[in-house]
Formats: structure tokens, C-alpha cells, sequence
């Protein structure tokens, strides 16, 4: 999915890559959300390439820097972009800053630094803006021939060399050139890597991660020695030595504390060395003195209860061995993959941040053609699934009532939209049908959004699932039909999932009463929610008094029962619409007690619209 959603929301400017442990197909317990993006209008070499006239060229300079860094010397600016503003001169040379270049990404919404990433206030979302390199770098170059044992596959080591590297802005620390030294970053070598690990290879890299965070980060003064990529690091330099007949399941136990065992050498001798380049010891610097010693005693200590260390993790010690059914249907399993997926807040999170890439129609031509080259079906539903998610985004964006325009072109615009959105109704069972009854509600054809908006309330029963919730007991049964586990994931989405209402800033169909709470950024509110406030609508401006108070009525039950609504901000945006529906029926009262009780859920943000409507109604 990760894969999918990536290649569909790159666009001209920047390839977008997931990463970190979701990106690699683990979601911890307290991860966050990593997301790499590609700059298109710089290209960094080892070796000089044609240049092309709009591509901004730097070139590595390692010279008296720490391995796994470099300079890069500005050589070419391209006329897309003015770089040289981010540029300082060391030695009469001019060298692309990393900091300067990390600090132009900062924004309201990306307001701090955390490492080589700008991060949101909660520190959740790290986006690191990187530089490519297409071909491999010469401080790598033994890793190519250096295993002589079968992993990693010929064809694997041949297609990390294809792909080159990343520079991500961030320098050695304490460093004279910090602020124009970059890291050289193998993230999407090493996926390349873990995606070839065996079930055994992940549940140790798990196992591992596991003991570090739930662990070792408990004491204090262990808690930012050890990292998820030093643990990755072992794991690869152990694959590489050892046939991949080790990596057996019941060889399990005896892995992991080959993994167990590896780290406490590297602690107890400060060494980590990077594993394309291995000039780079990561414990340098890092992993001595008192603190080593500290590490070593607790890893000691862990070691000393054998794979049983684990189990000091709540994650593990809570799992009830005695319940598990070693002979599980094929139902229940599949019951368990749902329940994991729509649970998953990272991945909830993700397909969020999908729907607000910039508008690109290539991305929309680029979908059709991997629809039509591959042959399974699961992997065409994936595309299908992104598409009309992405879809809805490109319909709030089309250019509508433009000024001088005629009859003819204001058709031709509502024509173009109205097809948008017929394509947006494929990634769940309701929110596309009423992206398409806002659009007819904008056009004031009210009678027709009325009807989309009944067909979408036979939709809200009870067995139908939303991001965030436990699987309710109705949908079991459904579970156990076959033509229902034969639907891949995201084909299940299109008849059981209630996604959320997104609503862009200036978009255009938005409703004009609530256009005040897309005056800053996105809305997101809980389907059922918004389909009574604008079923309550289409009826105020028909003057249907009787479906009016029974909106609103149905509209509180909504809140009230938190029906569909998975977060604290749902409810607090569903207790905004019902206000302005209160205000518009001349319920004043009522209206500022449904403000008020959005701001209790959400007291202290400045971007909650209640404040402001309060404050007009004073």
C-alpha cells in the first residue's frame, strides 16, 4: 500500500517515499509517521552527467569529512529555482547549505526542526526534503562485491546500485561545516533490503525494536543511546554473514539472541559500523563513558533471563498464550487483518496526508497505465482505491464561476466535475456519494442532493467499519462468507468503510455556510455528521420546516452516540456544523451551546472555528 500510495501522490516536483518502520512494514507501539521527499530540480553526482538546463547540479565534495557525509558544491544552478540563496562559500566555493535548505520548509503547519526532518507541533509527521544521487557513490563501492554468500540477492544488490542514494540535510555534530554537511542516506537500499527478509529476519529486527523502545528506553539514562537504525544495521550485517538457511522459524529463539548478542559487543566495544560504508562507527562519539557503561549493565542484566527478556514488555507479557488457537480459520485470520488495518493509526494518517498532495493530472494518467500493466487484481484495486481518494481533491481544485465566463464554459467546468467525482465514489461505502451532493448543493439543484444524500443514509448500519474502531460483533458473521474474504482489503472498502469528509482550503464545494472553517487549512468531518447538515440545508433553503428540526435532531443523535465519529476533532467539527445549522434555523441558544461544547473538546486551539463564531455572536 505504502508502494502504491507513494508512486501516486509524487508529482513533478518531488518523489515521494515512506519510510522509517511504517514505511518498512512495522507499525510500533509510539511510531511516527516518516515520509521522504525527493527534490526533482537537484541532482547531486559523483560523477559529472550531461547537464540539463533547468536542473540545479552539485557536486560531492568528501574531502576532510566524516564518512557517510559530504559537501555539494554548487556547480550549475537551473532556471526552474534560484538555489544560490541557500548557498554559502567556504574557500571561494559555493556549497548548498543544509540548514538553510531544511529551514526554507518550515512553515505554520511544519513549525520545528527534528533532525535532518521538519516536523508538525506534535512531532507525529517527519518529513525530511532530500537530494538524489542516481548513481552509486565511490565510498560505496565495496559493498557491491564484498558478500560472497546468497543474501543479498545479485538482483537486489543490482537494484539498490540502480537506484543510487539520498542526501538529507543534516551534518556531523560539533562539526566546523555542520550547517553545510550532508548525510548520505541508503533508505531506500535498505527497504530494498528488509523487503527481502524472511518472516524469522523480521520478527527478530520486531523483537529487537521491541526491547529498545518498551525496555531499555525506561531507564533514563538509556533512553536516546539506542536507536532503530543501529538495531537494522546488525540485523543486516548478520544476514550478510550467515547462510539464509539460519533464518529457519524454529530457529526463532536462537536468532534473536544472536541479534541480543551482537548488541551488547557493539556497546561493549563501541563499535556499530554503517553497513554500506563501514569507515562510519555510528557509536562514535555516541556510545561511551558512563553511559556505555550504564547500557552495557542493563543489556547484561536482560541477557541473563535469556529470550525471556522480551516479556519485561508489556506488549509481549500481555499476550495470553493459553487463549491462542494454534488452529485458526482462515476467517478469524482475515477478521484479524481488517481489525489491524483499520486500527492503525499511522495508516489512517497516511492516506490523509494522500488526498492533500498537489494537484497533478499526470498522476491520474500514471494510475490508468498501472491499472492496465499488472495482472493481479489485488495490486489494480490498490491504484483504483488511491485514485478516487486523490480524485476528490482534483474536483475541489477545478476552476469554477470564473469570471467572463459563459453559459457554455460554466457547463463544460460543472460537466468536468460532476466526471471527477463520479470517479471519487470507489474508496468507501459514502463519502464520495456526498462529495457529489455537496456539488449539486453548491449548484443549488437541492432536490437532486437530497436524493444522493438518502441513498448515502441506507449506507450508515451498523456492520460497517470506520478507521479507528474495534470491529463490532456484526461484522463477524460477514466475515465467515467467502465472497467476502475473496475481496482484497481495499476492494472491502468500497462496501463496509465510512471514511471522513475532506474539504480543501478554497475549495469549491464546499458549502458557502461553513466556508469559514476551511479559511485556514483542511476539514475533516465525520460522514454521518455532515450528511445530515446537509441534508439540513438542501431543506432550509426548500423551506421544509418538518425535515429541517429532523436533521437537527438526527444530526445530535449523531454526536451524541458518536456514531462514526473516531476522534476527539470529529466530534468537536461535528458540534461546529450543528451550530451553524442552530444559527440558521435562529436557535441562538442552542447554537452557542453547541460552540461551546467544540471548544471544551478542543479548548486552547486558536484553529477552532467555534472561537471565532462565538465571538461574531457576542
Amino acid at each position: 500500500m505504502n508502494a502504491v500510495r507513494d508512486s501516486l501522490t509524487s508529482n513533478k516536483i518531488y518523489t515521494n517515499i515512506t519510510s522509517g518502520s511504517f514505511g518498512e512494514g512495522l507499525e510500533m507501539r509510539g511510531s511516527d509517521f516518516d515520509m521522504m521527499h525527493v527534490d526533482k530540480s537537484i541532482d547531486v553526482y559523483d560523477k559529472k552527467p550531461p547537464f540539463k538546463p533547468n536542473i540545479t547540479y552539485l557536486s560531492m565534495d568528501t574531502d576532510d569529512i566524516k564518512p557517510c557525509y559530504s559537501l555539494l558544491r554548487l556547480e550549475h544552478i537551473g532556471d526552474q529555482y534560484d538555489h544560490f540563496q541557500i548557498c554559502d562559500e567556504l574557500n571561494g566555493e559555493y556549497y548548498l547549505s543544509s540548514t538553510l535548505y531544511k529551514h526554507s520548509f518550515l512553515s505554520s503547519y511544519l513549525s520545528k526542526i527534528h533532525g535532518p526532518c521538519v516536523t508538525n507541533e506534535t512531532g507525529l509527521l517527519d518529513h525530511a526534503f532530500s537530494l538524489h544521487c542516481k548513481n552509486w557513490i565511490a565510498p560505496a563501492f565495496h559493498w557491491i562485491t564484498r558478500s560472497s554468500n546468497a543474501w543479498p540477492s545479485h538482483n537486489v544488490k543490482q537494484s539498490i546500485v540502480d537506484h543510487g542514494v539520498l542526501f538529507v540535510p543534516i551534518g556531523v555534530k560539533g562539526s566546523s561545516k555542520e550547517h553545510l554537511e550532508w548525510r548520505i542516506s541508503f533508505s531506500v537500499g535498505e527497504k530494498f533490503l528488509i523487503n527481502t527478509f524472511t518472516h524469522t529476519q523480521l520478527l527478530c529486527y520486531a523483537l529487537m525494536k521491541i526491547l529498545i523502545k518498551d525496555v531499555l528506553s525506561t531507564y533514563s539514562e538509556c533512553k536516546d543511546l539506542l536507536c532503530s537504525y543501529f538495531l537494522k544495521t546488525i540485523i543486516f550485517w548478520i544476514s550478510e554473514e550467515l547462510p539464509l538457511s539460519v533464518w529457519k522459524r524454529e530457529n526463532l529463539i536462537p536468532s534473536f539472541m544472536r541479534c541480543l548478542n551482537r548488541l551488547i559487543y557493539s556497546v561493549e566495544y563501541s563499535v556499530c559500523l554503517h553497513y554500506f560504508i563501514p569507515e562510519n562507527n555510528m557509536f562514535e562519539n555516541k556510545i561511551e563513558g558512563r553511559p556505555r557503561k550504564i547500557l552495557l549493565e542493563k543489556l547484561s542484566n536482560l541477557h541473563s533471563y535469556g529470550w525471556q527478556c522480551i516479556l519485561f514488555s508489556d506488549q509481549i507479557f500481555n499476550f495470553n498464550v493459553s487463549k491462542m488457537d494454534f488452529h485458526i480459520e482462515s476467517h478469524t485470520l482475515y477478521a484479524l487483518l481488517v481489525d489491524k488495518t483499520i486500527r492503525s493509526g499511522l495508516m489512517c494518517l497516511a492516506n490523509n496526508l494522500s488526498t492533500t498532495t498537489a494537484e497533478d493530472w499526470s498522476v491520474f494518467k500514471r494510475g490508468i497505465q498501472h491499472i492496465a500493466s499488472f495482472d493481479k487484481s489485488s495490486i489494480k484495486y490498490l491504484f483504483a482505491y488511491y485514485m478516487s481518494r486523490l480524485r476528490s481533491l482534483n474536483a475541489q481544485y477545478l476552476p469554477q464561476n470564473i469570471e467572463h465566463s459563459n453559459n457554455k464554459c460554466n457547463y463544460k467546468q460543472y460537466k468536468t466535475c460532476l466526471c471527477t467525482l463520479l470517479q471519487n465514489i470507489y474508496h468507501d461505502a459514502v463519502s464520495g456519494w456526498l462529495m457529489l451532493a455537496s456539488l449539486f448543493y453548491t449548484k443549488k439543484r437541492y432536490t437532486d442532493a437530497i436524493q444522493i444524500i438518502r441513498y448515502s443514509f441506507a449506507k450508515f448500519t451498523p456492520e460497517k467499519l470506520y478507521h479507528m474502531m474495534y470491529m463490532s460483533d456484526v461484522f463477524y458473521p460477514m466475515i465467515k462468507l467467502k465472497s467476502i474474504r475473496k475481496k482484497c482489503i481495499v476492494n472491502l472498502w468500497k462496501y463496509f468503510l465510512i471514511e471522513y469528509i475532506h474539504f480543501t482550503k478554497n475549495s469549491i464545494l464546499i458549502p458557502d455556510e461553513i466556508l469559514l472553517e476551511v479559511e485556514t487549512g483542511m476539514l475533516l468531518l465525520p460522514s454521518p455528521a455532515y450528511a445530515y447538515f446537509l441534508n439540513f440545508l438542501c431543506h432550509f433553503h426548500l423551506n421544509n420546516v418538518r425535515q429541517c428540526k429532523f436533521s437537527l435532531h438526527s444530526l445530535q443523535m449523531v454526536i451524541e452516540e458518536n456514531y462514526f465519529i473516531a476522534t476527539v476533532e470529529g466530534k468537536a467539527q461535528a458540534f461546529n456544523v450543528l451550530g451553524v445549522a442552530f444559527q440558521l434555523f435562529g436557535d441562538t441558544e442552542s447554537a452557542r451551546e453547541a460552540f461551546l461544547h467544540s471548544v471544551d473538546l478542543k479548548p486552547g486551539h486558536l484553529d477552532n472555528t467555534a472561537i471565532k463564531r462565538l465571538m461574531f455572536m457576542l
